[in-house]
């Protein structure tokens, strides 16, 4: 049988002509990866880093004007963690503040409140926007389906590591403001007194508790929030999301939201309560605040309290950030799962 001539550029003859590729080694396989790694973080930037500009611009609203709003039920919080002797109940604490230091002392400390916790909520809501999105990217569509909690556990304890640096120093001042009248008026004079007196190390004292407690919280927060909103769209909800009206997310965002900051009241109230005692107490020590709070005192003193105003506060810290989300072209945080690919017959 003649043979059947080659066809220029057919595979036969570029496999004639071209030379076989040799296996990368050593520098050219790292080379190699470099730029693959570099192609693909180029592919997904533009995703991140809008996702993760509108997270710094919401989160920094959402947690700087909650805070701020809330911080008469602060004051009455931190002064029966720290002084339960005199403050023992909520309706007697108001009554107490009120008669001591008028209508203004309700809102000592708003001034450190407001800016720490806006900076705080920017890194925070930025960063998890941007670690949630590569840590999908890295484990890919199977496993980010698969183990979609780790991804969003992950996401926001790396967040929250670097947001708590900014937040630190502000909640020094916050607490000694609020619970010992006559040590400042404000963050004005609250903020160079406590380094005059202890250096700028005074103002990270509280730094390895806060961790403690915000790092579980905001863990809870946005595992329980993304698992929440998945669960309302799949079971309660009968439109699927992207159909659903945006008042209706919204609505979805804060009832979610509400649920999860109860959670994150119970699993971090410990921590706060070591925060506002070692801020208060100079010099004090974790074994000093567990040995005067006691192991009860230390998982309920203020609790109720605090479920009620964390518990709003992240209802309504949601609605906030998926409302700039919603204004910045983005679907509102939640509902839309991973989904694993299907593997070929």
């Amino acid at each position: 049988m003649a043979k059947q001539p080659i066809e220029a550029g057919s595979r036969t003859e570029q496999a004639r002509v071209a030379p076989p590729e040799l296996p990368l080694r050593g520098v050219q396989r790292r080379r190699h990866a470099g730029r693959e790694g570099r192609a693909r973080a180029a592919r997904r930037r533009p995703g991140a880093e809008r996702a993760g500009a509108a997270g710094g611009f919401g989160g920094g609203a959402a947690c700087g004007l909650t805070h701020a709003a809330v911080t008469p039920l602060d004051v009455i919080k931190c002064n029966i963690q720290i002084d339960p002797a005199k403050y023992k109940s909520i309706s007697s604490s108001f009554s107490i503040v009120l008669k001591e230091q008028g209508v203004r002392g309700f809102f000592r400390g708003w001034a450190p409140t407001f800016l720490g916790y806006s900076a705080q909520g920017a890194f925070k809501y930025g960063l998890y926007e941007v670690f949630k999105k590569e840590y999908t990217d890295m484990a890919g569509p199977e496993y980010a389906a698969k183990y979609k909690t780790l991804i969003y556990l992950a996401g926001s304890a790396t967040a929250e590591v670097v947001a708590d640096v900014a937040l630190c120093p502000m909640e020094a001042v916050k607490v000694r403001v609020q619970t010992q009248p006559g040590y400042a008026r404000g963050l004005r004079d609250g903020f160079p007194k406590i380094v005059r007196a202890e250096g700028y190390a005074g103002l990270f004292r509280g730094m390895v508790p806060l961790w403690g407690r915000q790092i579980p919280y905001t863990m809870m927060k946005f595992a329980t929030y993304e698992n929440i909103v998945e669960m309302a769209y799949k079971h309660l909800i009968p439109t699927p999301k992207e159909q659903c009206s945006k008042p209706l997310q919204l609505g979805v965002s804060f009832g979610s939201g509400y649920i999860a900051g109860v959670f994150c009241a119970a699993i971090s109230h410990p921590a706060d309560n070591l925060v506002s005692f070692l801020n208060n107490a100079k010099g004090a020590t974790v074994g000093d605040a567990v040995k005067n709070l006691g192991l009860w005192g230390l998982f309920t003193r203020g609790l109720p309290l605090r479920i009620v105003m964390i518990g709003t506060l992240t209802g309504t810290q949601w609605v906030i950030y998926d409302s700039f989300k919603v204004m910045a072209g983005l679907p509102t945080t939640g509902g839309t799962p991973a989904v694993a690919p299907r593997e070929e017959a």
